[in-house]
């Protein structure tokens, strides 16, 4: 991770313009790492995972929290199993694995990946958590892979590993920037290429928070030449937001 820095200058009194005058914040002064082991329920479904209860300052670290999304996903997931039994899958925007640890316990294999290099450390230790002695459940292979949407590099390294690509795209409450919507479709549409049309499908879990995301995310996938439609009875409201489970396959 980049050290970034951020200067503020002190409040003085005289026109001095010495370095004694600046505070130079490296990125970690706007992190929290104070995780928690967190016991999550989904059905008959327990987990035990580390994770943050308030955020980080710095946005771009808001997988080390759990979003709505995810919860209403795992709640669909947890009642509907068939359709991840002896599947491959990859979850985009992981965070702390909340979705793709449960997922493991029914697909044969999961990919759980995100971009940001220190959610993948808290990811790569809840992967490690659930399989350890004490938490033998999982019948899947489970691994973490470092995926910026719409980077070309790191989307042909992870399909190098896995050439066939995966039965399921999964994403839980990962469109709420507007300039992430666009490359997040380029790596879903090339996911489902892999497969082929009907072989493969994107369950997303969406959280709406704004019109004009409700619009971007039809368009988007619409554009991408994918067909999305809304499953019938997973529409709710969930931590004051209405959410919904949408399928989305290659026209």
């Amino acid at each position: 991770m980049s050290e970034n820095k951020v200067v503020f200058n002190k409040p003085n009194d005289t026109d001095d313009d010495s370095d004694d005058d600046t505070v130079c914040l490296g990125e970690s002064f706007f992190m929290n790492d104070n995780y928690e082991l967190t016991t999550f329920t989904f059905g008959s479904h327990v987990l035990e995972l580390l994770c943050l209860q308030s955020a980080s300052t710095d946005f771009d670290l808001t997988g080390q929290l759990v979003w709505p999304g995810a919860r209403l996903l795992n709640e669909y997931i947890s009642n509907n199993v068939e359709i991840l039994q002896g599947c491959s899958a990859v979850e985009l925007g992981s965070g702390i694995g909340i979705t793709g640890i449960l997922c493991g316990r029914f697909c044969r294999e999961v990919v759980l990946t995100d971009h940001n290099d220190e959610v993948l450390k808290i990811l790569k230790k809840n992967i490690a958590l659930h399989e350890s002695s004490d938490n033998p459940k999982s019948c899947a292979a489970l691994s973490a892979e470092k995926l910026e949407w719409g980077n070309s590099d790191h989307l042909n390294q992870i399909l190098e590993k896995h050439p066939e690509g995966f039965d399921l795209v999964l994403g839980a409450d990962i469109c709420f920037q507007q300039n992430s919507v666009p490359p997040l479709f380029d790596s879903v549409k090339e996911l489902l290429s892999r497969r082929g049309k009907e072989r493969c499908k994107f369950i997303l879990a969406y959280v709406s928070r704004s019109k004009m995301m409700d619009v971007m995310v039809t368009k988007e996938a619409i554009q991408h030449g994918l067909q999305i439609h809304e499953v019938d009875g997973t529409r709710s409201v969930i931590a004051n937001l209405e959410g919904v489970i949408y399928e989305i396959t290659l026209q």
